[in-house]
Formats: structure tokens, sequence, C-alpha cells
């Protein structure tokens, strides 16, 4: 059983050497556990650092390239040097390195696919109050889309079998970790939350450049990895929304009728006749979305069965 602890990086040379030197170097049942440094563009010294405390692993960009494609970038290095489990932390030091053999022990157990730790942000010092309430808000959004019940959906740090990363597929640029727990939850992979303490804050975070945009963009990748793999849900509601709202003008139209007033209904019968065009058109594209769904789950397979045969499962 080989472990690789992955750390994406953008100019951490101050906060690696805490990150490197807390990361456990044995683990119970694996045989091997390995560290891989993604230098996402840093323009510091931060290579310098990792290979100065013995890592010898790297994946390099040569300018920053994101958090999402770091993530993935790293875990193809990993599984074709012949990882079973991958974890998952950060350059900035705000996770316990030392709580890695905790993530990793469901997964070893087969009881767990993916194993995300809870932060517990109702702890954090630095959360204010609202940033709490919108990282419980946005793990509510992301369970009900993904049919999971994690109470720390955005957290970072996280383990991934084999297995479970082979069939993952990432799409956006932003951030990786709403997208895999949807992903996941559709394919019906095994996820399970272990709570953990996080490490005072070292810096601001260098993902978004305030709470609005990090809203933005997660709600973002939301929407479009719930429409990726459950359009016929958001089509169908829009499309009965549309179909009620025709109702009522219509009704409107035919009780005006009924009492002779002449002239006085054709506004409700033009608009009636707009929403119930805009209603089927609705289920017209939901009907047409889940076709390329189904398309998508085919292609999903072939490549599925192609990281196979590349990674040697």
């Amino acid at each position: 059983m080989r472990v690789f602890v992955q750390i994406p990086c953008l100019n951490e040379e101050e906060t690696l050497p805490a990150v490197l030197t807390s990361i456990p170097r044995t683990i119970p049942g694996v045989d091997r556990l390995d560290i891989l440094v993604i230098d996402d563009g840093s323009t510091d010294r931060t290579v310098e650092v990792a290979r100065s405390l013995g890592v010898t692993h790297f994946v390099r960009h040569s300018r920053n390239m994101g958090l999402a494609r770091s993530f993935v970038d790293g875990v193809d290095y990993a599984l074709r040097h012949g990882a079973d489990v991958v974890v998952n932390t950060d350059g900035d030091n705000q996770y316990p390195q030392a709580r890695i053999p905790e993530l990793v022990r469901p997964i070893l157990d087969g009881t767990a696919d993916i194993v995300v730790a809870d932060r517990q942000t109702a702890k954090i010092e630095h959360f204010t109050a609202f940033k709490r309430v919108m990282q419980r808000f946005g793990s509510w959004v992301v369970n009900r889309a993904a049919g999971t019940d994690l109470p720390d959906a955005a957290s970072g740090f996280r383990a991934y079998s084999k297995r479970a990363l082979v069939r993952l597929n990432m799409v956006t640029r932003f951030s990786y970790t709403m997208e895999t727990i949807i992903q996941a939850g559709y394919k019906r992979l095994a996820i399970t939350s272990v709570p953990v303490e996080t490490n005072p804050k070292t810096r601001e975070s260098r993902l978004f450049r305030n709470i609005w945009q990090h809203m933005i963009m997660s709600g973002s990748a939301i929407v479009r990895a719930y429409l990726m793999y459950r359009p016929y849900v958001i089509f169908a509601g829009l499309g009965a929304l549309l179909a009620i709202g025709a109702a009522v003008p219509f009704v409107r139209y035919l009780i005006l009728l009924l009492l002779g007033e002449q002239g006085q209904n054709l506004q409700s019968l033009l608009i009636g006749v707009v929403l119930a065009i805009g209603s089927l058109l609705a289920f017209a594209m939901g009907v047409i979305a889940d076709l390329i769904r189904i398309n998508r789950s085919l292609i999903e397979d072939d490549l599925e069965l192609t990281k196979r045969q590349r990674y040697g499962d």
C-alpha cells in the first residue's frame, strides 16, 4: 500500500517547512509514504526549500494554473508512480498533518473511497460569523446536490482512494472540492468525514480576493457540476414553474371571456402563450441535456477504462 501526500504550493517558502516536518513518515498499514510538491508557478524558493527538506517528487507549472489544475496534475503524477491513496493538503499549514493517518484509515479499512476533514468551522477563530454561515450553507447545498452528509464540503484536506480518483473527472478551473463531492455522490462512491482542528492562520487566501468572489465562483462550480449530472431536475423544475405561471393568465382569460368582457383579456392570453412556450422549451432543453448527460456517462466509462490501463489497475 503506497500513499502520496500532495501539497499544492504558490510561494510557500515560509510555511512549507512547518507542513513538511509535521507530515508523519509512517502510517500503520502503509508500506510507503511519499510527498509530492506541486509548484504552481511560484516565484520564491518553494522548490528549493522542499528539496532541502528531502522532497524528491515534484510537479512544476511554469505559470500559475490554479488549484483545480494543480490537483489534477498532482493526482496524475501520483497514480503514475503507483499511489493507492492520495492525500491532499495545503502549503500554508492550515491543516494538521498529524491527522493524515486518520484520514487514510477508512480507505485502508475499505469503508470509504473519499475522506474529507471536517474543519469544524464554528470553532475557527478567524472565521467571521457571516463566513461560518456561508460555509454551512455551501455545505448544505453541496450535500443536497450530491446526496451526501458532509459537515464541511469545502475542506481541501482529504484523502482519495485510487478507485475514486480513476472514476472522477475534473472540469472546473477554480476549485475541485465541490465538484468532486457532487461527482462522487452521483457515482455512488462512499464518502465520510473526520473532524480535525485547524492550525492558526498564516496568511490570506490566494484562491479568491474576498468572500463574495468565493461565493460566486463556488456557486457557479456547484451549478455546473449539478447540471452535468442531474440536468433534468433543473429543467423539469423550470418547465413546471413556467407551466404553472402560464395557467394563471389562461384562467384569467377564460373567466373574463365567460363574463363577456371582450377586449380586456387579450394580454392575459398573450402572457399565457409566452409562458407556455417557455415551459415547452424548458422541457425540450431538459430532454436534450439529459441525452448529453447519457453521452457523457458513456464517454466517462471509456475514460475510466483508459485510466485503468494507464495507471495499471
